[in-house]
């Protein structure tokens, strides 16, 4: 039986990288993205033989209840989540808007907690599956992210805990904290700004996002049953030198 996973966030960037690498290894893909557009042209690329796309904002118990009982209405298991999708609206806390504030944890705390809540009911009673949680080095903490450095910290303290609430039924559990990473984001900075970033790097390079998809590929493989509740940096080394010069 071909086994399935759920990518949130996958019309774009890091999380396409996620759903295009799931398929090669040859699961389907329940594609989740609120950008309909980019989502089923992703899906006409796959095929619908291996994927489907699905409108569904995370943030919103409704929305992710339907996306779930979509799933069990086809009688079908799941083995892997990938909780990518995620909104960033920066400022010093002292100009930050209170719902800037609650729309980042909305969307990227709640909504991965929602979507954990729901997959761990169905991965519980299948005894077996992965969840893999993209945190971000942020959650160490970047000046005008209060917002969003939290909503990557709880991620982290959320990946913690169910790693040791699920294992005992066979799900492990990690999150991966990718550092600067080329995505249509960081192709809109200045190039002087991108440049000073990436000297920032002990590599002195930026990421890809296929480093992420090689990642969350490497955590969800049938021949990796002994790492659960890990937090895996993909930033070239910042997250231990940050700022550092040799």
């Amino acid at each position: 039986m071909r086994k399935n996973a759920i990518v949130t966030g996958a019309s774009n960037g890091i999380g396409q990288a996620i759903a295009k690498k799931l398929n090669k290894d040859n699961y389907f893909i329940y594609a989740v993205d609120v950008d309909d557009a980019n989502g089923k042209k992703l899906v006409n690329e796959l095929g619908n033989e291996n994927a489907l796309y699905v409108h569904c904002s995370i943030s919103c118990e409704t929305d992710v209840s339907d996306l779930y009982n979509e799933i069990k209405d086809k009688n079908a298991n799941l083995e892997v989540l990938v909780n990518n999708a995620g909104i960033i609206k920066d400022n010093l806390i002292h100009k930050m808007p209170a719902d800037d504030f609650d729309a980042v944890i909305d969307t990227n705390l709640k909504g991965s907690w929602l979507m954990c809540r729901e997959a761990a009911k169905m991965m519980k009673e299948q005894k077996c599956g992965r969840i893999v949680n993209i945190s971000s080095r942020a959650w160490l903490g970047n000046p005008g992210q209060s917002n969003y450095s939290a909503s990557k910290a709880g991620i982290i303290g959320l990946t913690r805990v169910l790693a040791l609430e699920l294992g005992r039924y066979g799900i492990l559990v990690n999150a991966i904290a990718p550092g600067l990473i080329d995505t249509p984001m960081t192709q809109k900075l200045p190039d002087d700004v991108l440049e000073k970033l990436i000297n920032a790097q002990p590599t002195k390079t930026i990421g890809k996002p296929d480093d992420i998809a090689n990642t969350v590929s490497f955590l969800v493989t049938e021949s990796t049953q002994f790492i659960t509740g890990q937090v895996i940096y993909v930033d070239g080394g910042k997250s231990i030198g940050a700022n550092l010069t040799v």
